[in-house]
């Protein structure tokens, strides 16, 4: 298995180096040079663990690690630091299926992936003899900043720079954060929101002189964001695991296409749900549930992409994007794998803020359907179903379960549903005990609302809340978002 860029399909690199880049040096996407096939059966699959299933999805993508090499990786990942023998959870309620994707160390779905990226890019260090420094560049909405912190945490041959939005991200993503220990962790917010803090890693990773200097004293970019495939393919795997467990609780039968909805903003989780499908799981439609910053449900409904718009902060601030980065991979695929034409359309949104694909490329992203669900929505969907069926929800898992409500609502489809909950309550108390209680709770004490929502909901306390409680702060610094790179370089000693 090869990868190739979504700018310039000359370039072609192994698994491995793909992890290690991040990104493309043209700036552009690795894709899979070719879709594989699932070898076990649906059947096989149903009686699988997680960490069999895991070794059975990422074998098909990861070609040019051992059998040894990824079995380690996986062991090390998915251990007792998830807080459920299953690393996953599957809960029905309101007539879905919510897959619980936070039971991982910093209670958000990016621990799926970040659990396992440390240990895929050491490994391909030592295979493409790499002796540099490797430093993850990432910048965040709310949850891969902790996720991959907690991840890189003082591994060895690694360091780490996050950046995030000063007021964009909840009180509790922003404590986990700058509270993170390790030698080779930094944090820095800016002022800004999260696609200026993208768009100025995007550009270091694509500045010449910035890799030298890096060069010269024995660095190397890779990034922990969805762009690296290292973090995509880990999440093709749930998606696949949560089919075999239906089929193994009878709630489906073996080849039964089920929805999938996920709640969306820098496309990534979707897109390994589309991968999923690629590769043989029997799935109908992707519903992209997008909150009030509606570009992903504006370009499914049009056909143009156009991120010229207000930048809304919301109740659901991980989803808080106009610049969804793993789309480009989606044009990519729908223009028929046409490296050129992708090219030239991240080209044109670079330029102007927009693009529009043509009829073709739109008939070729047929298994999407897009859909929106604005605050006050959400709010009504966590009470409701917390009234309904005693389950909690936070605000992102919210917006998933009122598009997919209003989908089966606007169709009369009733297949099985599968809907991706991507972050613990916990880390939103403030909204959701607001919604469960039909409340403005907005000037109230976070960790009172933590206890509060503890009281009310039953949930235990995952032991992310209860470590920033009294953690000390150890990341302090605020930039301007044009000064990025000059506290990259201070972080360095460059």
């Amino acid at each position: 298995m090869k990868y190739l860029s979504t700018r310039n399909s000359k370039i072609r690199v192994e698994a491995s180096e793909a992890i290690l880049k991040g990104l493309s040096d043209d700036g552009g996407l690795f894709v899979p040079e070719e879709m594989p096939t699932l070898r076990k059966s649906l059947k096989e699959l149903a009686t699988m663990n997680y960490r069999e299933t895991a070794y059975e999805v990422m074998s098909l993508f990861l070609t040019d690690y051992t059998k040894e090499e990824l079995t380690a990786c996986i062991d090390a990942a998915y251990d007792e630091k998830f807080e459920t023998p299953d690393i996953a959870g599957l809960h029905k309620a309101d007539g879905a299926w919510f897959l619980e994707l936070w039971h991982g160390k910093t209670i958000a779905f990016k621990d799926m992936a970040l659990s396992i990226l440390p240990h895929l890019l050491t490994a391909a260090a030592k295979k493409n003899h790499i002796k540099d420094e490797i430093v993850i560049l990432t910048a965040t909405s709310g949850d891969t900043g902790k996720a991959a912190l907690a991840g890189f945490a003082d591994v060895p041959g690694t360091r780490i720079i996050v950046f995030y939005p000063k007021d964009g991200v909840s009180r509790v993503q922003e404590l986990q954060m700058v509270t993170q220990k390790g030698d080779n962790t930094k944090v820095i917010a800016i002022k800004g929101n999260f696609d200026d803090a993208q768009n100025g890693v995007k550009e270091m990773f694509n500045d010449k002189e910035l890799a030298a200097k890096l060069a010269a004293r024995g660095f190397r970019f890779s990034s922990a964001n969805s762009i690296n495939i290292g973090r995509l393919v880990p999440q093709i795997v749930y998606y696949v695991w949560a089919y075999a467990k239906l089929l193994a609780k009878g709630e489906i039968k073996e080849g039964e296409k089920i929805n999938i909805t996920v709640p969306t903003g820098n496309f990534g989780n979707i897109l390994a749900a589309y991968y999923a499908k690629q590769i043989g799981l029997p799935v109908d439609r992707l519903i992209c549930a997008s909150n009030d910053n509606r570009v992903l449900y504006d370009f499914f409904k049009t056909g143009t992409y156009d991120r010229n718009r207000e930048f809304i902060l919301t109740t659901s601030p991980s989803m808080d994007i106009l610049i969804s980065s793993n789309l480009e991979r989606l044009i990519y695929h729908s223009a028929g794998n046409d490296s050129e034409k992708c090219a030239a359309l991240m080209k044109e949104l670079k330029e102007t803020g927009k693009y529009t694909v043509t009829d073709d490329m739109r008939d070729r992203m047929k298994d999407f359907a897009g859909g929106c669900a604005v605050q006050s929505e959400v709010a009504e969907v966590i009470g409701r179903i917390f009234d309904k069926d005693g389950y909690t929800i936070d605000t992102h898992t919210a917006v998933g379960a009122r598009v997919a409500e209003k989908y089966r609502e606007e169709t009369g489809d009733d297949k099985v549903t599968v809907i991706a909950s991507t972050a613990s309550p916990y880390k939103f108390s403030r909204a959701v005990v607001g919604a469960i209680q039909k409340r403005d709770a907005k000037n109230e004490d976070d960790f009172d609302l933590i206890r509060e929502l503890q009281r009310v909901s039953g949930l235990p306390m995952p032991n992310a809340i209860k470590e920033i409680m009294e953690a000390e702060i150890r990341h302090d610094t605020v930039c301007e978002k044009s000064c990025m790179k000059k506290e990259v370089e201070k972080t360095l000693g460059l």
